[in-house]
Parts: structure tokens; C-alpha cells; sequence
């Protein structure tokens, strides 16, 4: 059995040094596939990265009756925080809501209070949901909460976010599939001129009686080979580049960029065993019809 091994892999490495300008030509669409597919792998994870920013922020605000007593509006927290999937619930003052109003939309020379007389803000809780899908479910709750006069958490915002989120995942996974399945076609192909090379050898390899499998195993270990360094080539041209690319959005404050070390180094280890996969497929797709002797 090791003896087999060792033979499988010394003509798969004499191959590769025989064909050498195939196996570069192979090497090379294989690093060009694995870093398109790379990029888009990227592209899709901080796409998913700012859709778990947006969807964390959402929120409901609930407004109490203006007459309510500090007992009855410290009765209706309790009573939102027994909502089943609210993970927090946070008493908001009236005076804190004019002054974030004061902040946002105000400016120094300009007075909110002051130019309405006024604070007709009333005190409110602002309530944030485990999931932020049940945002809609918890907030048609809390309306039925006694003490709560109205609730607002942006139910039209809140549905096209879900709607776009939706979308933005199906179309970004069928981008990776059909761009992994462009990646399969051109490496079969390329691997398809280097076994087209060697058809007379694996001709006569089946005349003196070699299983398929036996001239097989060579070029599914040059595959193997072949597309763990075109992928090596990919990666390292993707972490530099997304590296700098972090280095300079990170100084932006409203880009979240994905920056998770443990998660790249799983993309990149996973792209690695993709191009490995890659190369073993491309070898079987290209290499069956030339053992039908």
C-alpha cells in the first residue's frame, strides 16, 4: 500500500515537472478562480456582517400615559420584561428624549424647550428584542400593555430590512455557487489539455491491464497539488489586500468591516481545501473520458 503511494505521487510530481508550462497554466486558473470566489466569499460575509449591525439596532419604543404614577409605570416594566423574547427593557425620561432630539436635529444657537415652551415629550421604555425578527410580534405585545399610549419602531423600515436582508443572503450564496461551478468548468478544462498530453500513456496503461483507479490516483494527487497552490497563491493575495483594505475603512466609523481574525482564518483555510477539491474534480470530470479503452 505504501509502496503504491509513493508511486502515485512520484508520477504525479514527474508529471507536473514534465508539463510544466500545463501545470502553471493550471496553477494560474485556479489562483484566478479561488481569488474571485475569495472575494466574493468576503464580499458576502460583511454584506451579512452590516445586515447583523442594522438588525441589532432595531428596537421598539413604547410611550406611557402621562398620568401614570412611578408605581404604575415601574408595574408596566415588569410587565414588559415578562414579554417572551425581550432581552431589555430601558426607562427613557422625557428630559432625555428632548435632549437627544436637542442633539440630533437641534443646533447650539437653537433651544428646543425653549422655543416650545415646553417638554411635550413624554417618558417611554425603549425595548430591544433577543431576536430582532420578532420585533413586529413583540411590539403588537407591548401595545396591549396597560399604561402604554402608543409604540413605535419604524413597522415599514422594519419589513423592507427583513425583505433586503432576505435577499441579499439568496442572491449572494447563488453568486458563490455559480461562480464555484465556473471555477470546476475552467479547471477541468485546463486540467483537460495536461491528460490530453498523456493520453498514449494512459492508453497503454490500460492495455497491460491497470485498473481505472490505478491511473487515476497519479492525477487526482497532482490535482490535489495543483489546486492547493494556485488556492496558497489566492489566499495570500486576499489577506493583503483585505488587510489593507481594513486598515484603511477601520478609520470610517459608519463602515463596520468584518475584522474577525479566528473567522478569516477559517475562509482562508476553507478556500484552501476548496481549491484542493477543485483540482481533484476537475481531474475526474477530464480524466473519465480518456479511460474508455
Amino acid at each position: 500500500m505504501l509502496k503504491n503511494i509513493w508511486y502515485f505521487c512520484r508520477e504525479a510530481v514527474k508529471s507536473m515537472a514534465r508539463n510544466h508550462l500545463l501545470s502553471l497554466a493550471t496553477i494560474s486558473t485556479v489562483a484566478i478562480c479561488i481569488l474571485i470566489l475569495g472575494m466574493a466569499v468576503l464580499a458576502t460575509l460583511n454584506a451579512s456582517h452590516l445586515i447583523t449591525r442594522l438588525e441589532s439596532d432595531l428596537e421598539i419604543m413604547s410611550y406611557l400615559d402621562k398620568d401614570l404614577t412611578a408605581d404604575q409605570a415601574s408595574e408596566v416594566k415588569q410587565a414588559l420584561e415578562a414579554i417572551p423574547g425581550v432581552e431589555s427593557v430601558r426607562f427613557v425620561s422625557r428630559e432625555e428624549a428632548l435632549q437627544y432630539l436637542q442633539d440630533s436635529f437641534g443646533e447650539d444657537r437653537y433651544n428646543l424647550e425653549e422655543t416650545m415652551g415646553k417638554n411635550p415629550l413624554p417618558d417611554g421604555y425603549e425595548i430591544k428584542a433577543l431576536d430582532p425578527h420578532q420585533v413586529p410580534v413583540i411590539a403588537q405585545q407591548v401595545e396591549q400593555v396597560a399604561g402604554i399610549e402608543r409604540v413605535n419602531y419604524g413597522k415599514e423600515m422594519v419589513n423592507n430590512l427583513f425583505l433586503a436582508t432576505k435577499w441579499v443572503r439568496v442572491l449572494s450564496m447563488a453568486f458563490i455557487v455559480l461562480l464555484s461551478l465556473g471555477a470546476i468548468f475552467l479547471i477541468a478544462t485546463t486540467i483537460r489539455l495536461a491528460i490530453f498530453s498523456r493520453r498514449k500513456e494512459i492508453y497503454l496503461m490500460k492495455l497491460i491491464g491497470s485498473t481505472d483507479w490505478f491511473v487515476r490516483w497519479p492525477f487526482f494527487i497532482e490535482g490535489i497539488l495543483l489546486g492547493t497552490a494556485g488556492s496558497l497563491i489566492a489566499i495570500l493575495l486576499l489577506a493583503v489586500g483585505y488587510e489593507t483594505l481594513i486598515g484603511s475603512i477601520q478609520s470610517v466609523p459608519f463602515v463596520p468591516v468584518l475584522s474577525n481574525r479566528a473567522l478569516l482564518i477559517e475562509v482562508y483555510a476553507g478556500l484552501v481545501m476548496v481549491g484542493a477539491l477543485l483540482g481533484v474534480l476537475g481531474t475526474y470530470i477530464s480524466l473519465n473520458r480518456f479511460l474508455d479503452v
